[in-house]
């Protein structure tokens, strides 16, 4: 397979433990190159890391110093990525539960329209934890008022192809947006800078203790913190981003083909 010289896989890691491996493997067997990005891991992860890449040059490892989240740890790799030329950035969870063999058909999305970021729409199994369902239903409804309407089928799924130069302004507009509200925060603040998006369908995995699931989510601290990024972000469409929403979804239903 040659590699991309304008797509990468971007894989932020803490902790993974032995999936970090497989998931790396089984992306690079659809694509390459594949990065990792070391956020400060304290596992056996760093290390398997650190060995896939000095046998296979398709792969960097970037590694941060401390943890600092997931956010942190895709801005991290977005700059290496501009810095080396390269123009999007496909994000793949570490711990398996995304699709890697849908790798080459949200790639696929991305070159046929540079501009969008490519959005997946989870396809649950029956595994699925019934309180993630219900409030990731709860994050979809918010997603959509807080752009007035259709156009992120789920703002929660990490499964998606950023153009990275939008990426990038979109992190240096918030000091938040580093750990677990990244996902939800940046598609949002990139729509509203008119950046146009494709929803696509890709199963999505849970993974349990048995099968080596982790998961570094913690309800409380997490929940909380979402709960304060909608209402953050719900303020600033009330007070003053609904003039330029406005324009941004004009614009988006004129143009011939327009996606949602």
């Amino acid at each position: 397979m040659t590699p991309s010289a304008t797509h990468l896989v971007l894989i932020p890691s803490y902790n993974s433990g032995g999936l970090l491996a497989k998931t790396v493997g089984s992306a690079l067997a659809q694509w390459s190159p594949v990065w990792i990005v070391d956020d400060g891991s304290t596992d056996e992860s760093s290390a398997s890391a650190q060995a896939i890449a000095a046998r296979d040059p398709r792969v960097r490892v970037i590694v941060r110093p401390r943890n600092g989240g997931k956010g942190a740890a895709v801005a991290t790799g977005v700059a290496a990525a501009l810095a080396a030329g390269f123009t999007h950035v496909l994000t793949l969870d570490a711990d398996g539960q995304h699709p890697v063999d849908h790798i080459p058909r949200f790639m696929a999305a991305s070159q046929a329209e540079p501009a969008a970021m490519v959005l997946g729409r989870p396809v649950f199994g029956p595994e699925v934890p019934l309180e993630r369902l219900h409030g990731r239903k709860l994050s979809v409804g918010l997603a959509r008022l807080e752009i007035l309407g259709a156009g992120i089928d789920d703002p929660l799924f990490g499964f998606r192809v950023y153009p990275a130069a939008a990426l990038q302004r979109a992190l240096a507009a918030t000091r938040r947006a580093r750990g677990f509200d990244f996902d939800p925060e940046v598609i949002v603040r990139m729509f509203w800078a008119g950046v146009p998006t494709v929803n696509l369908p890709a199963p999505c995995r849970y993974l349990g203790k048995d099968e080596g699931g982790i998961s570094h989510f913690n309800y409380l601290r997490d929940n909380a913190k979402l709960v304060w990024l909608h209402s953050r972000l719900l303020t600033q469409l009330l007070l003053w981003r609904w003039v330029s929403l406005r324009r941004v979804r004009r614009a988006r239903a004129a143009r011939t083909g327009s996606t949602t």
